[in-house]
């Protein structure tokens, strides 16, 4: 089946599967999306923890105006930097967002790299124990007076894994964290490993687009390298010029912090340009850490199939 919504086979209803292609960041996704999507008669849903604000464009590697013209695109300029987004917030903007579509007929193909996001879609949020309100009021005062960077410290020596993802400027998420490993004694990252298939919100079947190692630094590196010669510097400039906080947690972004520093005549363009790539593939190691985790996702390795677009096709198809 090349053409048109895949559906579960029910003998009482046929729902519609959600397409997912997942990966690390340069493995090459949008152009493997777009191909499907008009294979497909799809429209893509960005899974992108940065893509969703208006003002960062070359730093977030967002598809350009050809690109999403070529597909449409939803999830990608929705909010501005000074907005605050949760989770939660994407999720709804989601759900919207796949109703919509399907209401049209159309096939929904969510794309990207954000794990949370795309588990917050295909599974749910974790509620989480009720919020204790003296507890956080006592962790504010405590930044206040020390310091983002102490709580901070104290949530990665409870619970590292959300420490990495988590900024130490984004107080409400660094508390939340802490505040469920004070109330239940397991860290917050670990809650969220313990979604069951069972409690899943939407059918879906999930491709992750992967490469050697090496091979995806090296497109990271070359990637950055673009960027650069397009303008990352001065969209930099135009945001703080334009009076956005050098400490907004989008601003603390890989892509925009090293080159904050450099700006600000912290370190060299030199050393700004490498701590970008040295960045950049970490987070692109704990993207493929986290989906990794996820047994429901056949990953594909675009170096041994060259044809990845007929490959998932056929693979749709089978299933």
């Amino acid at each position: 089946m090349d053409q048109g919504i895949f559906v579960i086979q029910s003998p009482v209803v046929m729902k519609p599967k959600l397409l997912c292609l997942l990966g690390p960041t340069a493995v090459g996704k949008t152009e493997v999306a777009i191909q499907l999507a008009q294979r497909l008669n799809a429209e893509i849903v960005s899974v992108d923890s940065r893509q969703i604000y208006r003002q960062m464009n070359i730093g977030t590697a967002k598809p350009t105006p050809d690109e999403q013209h070529a597909a449409p695109h939803h999830l990608i300029d929705c909010i501005d930097i000074t907005q605050s987004f949760s989770v939660a917030d994407y999720q709804s903007l989601a759900d919207a967002a796949i109703t919509e579509i399907q209401n049209r007929g159309k096939q929904v193909l969510l794309v990207g790299g954000a794990g949370l996001y795309f588990r917050a879609i295909v599974d749910g949020l974790f509620e989480g124990p009720a919020a204790d309100h003296v507890f956080r009021k006592r962790l504010e005062q405590e930044a206040s007076e020390k310091g983002v960077d102490v709580l901070h410290d104290r949530l990665r020596s409870c619970d590292p894994e959300s420490a990495d993802r988590i900024h130490p400027n984004n107080l409400t998420r660094v508390i939340r964290a802490l505040e469920v490993y004070e109330l239940t004694g397991t860290p917050m990252s670990e809650h969220q490993q313990q979604w069951h298939p069972k409690n899943q919100r939407y059918p879906f079947i999930a491709f992750g687009l992967t490469m050697p190692r090496e091979q995806l630094y090296r497109r990271i590196e070359q990637r950055i390298d673009i960027m650069l010669a397009n303008g990352l510097i001065a969209e930099v400039e135009s945001l703080l010029a334009a009076g956005y906080s050098r400490d907004s947690f989008a601003l603390q972004s890989f892509g925009y912090k090293e080159l904050i520093a450099y700006l600000d005549r912290k370190c060299t363009y030199v050393e700004a340009v490498e701590q970008l790539k040295q960045n950049t593939r970490r987070f692109a190691k704990r993207q493929l850490t986290w989906f990794r985790k996820d047994k429901r996702i056949d990953w594909v390795d675009r170096e041994s199939i060259p044809d990845i677009v007929g490959y998932i096709l056929r693979m749709i198809r089978d299933t």
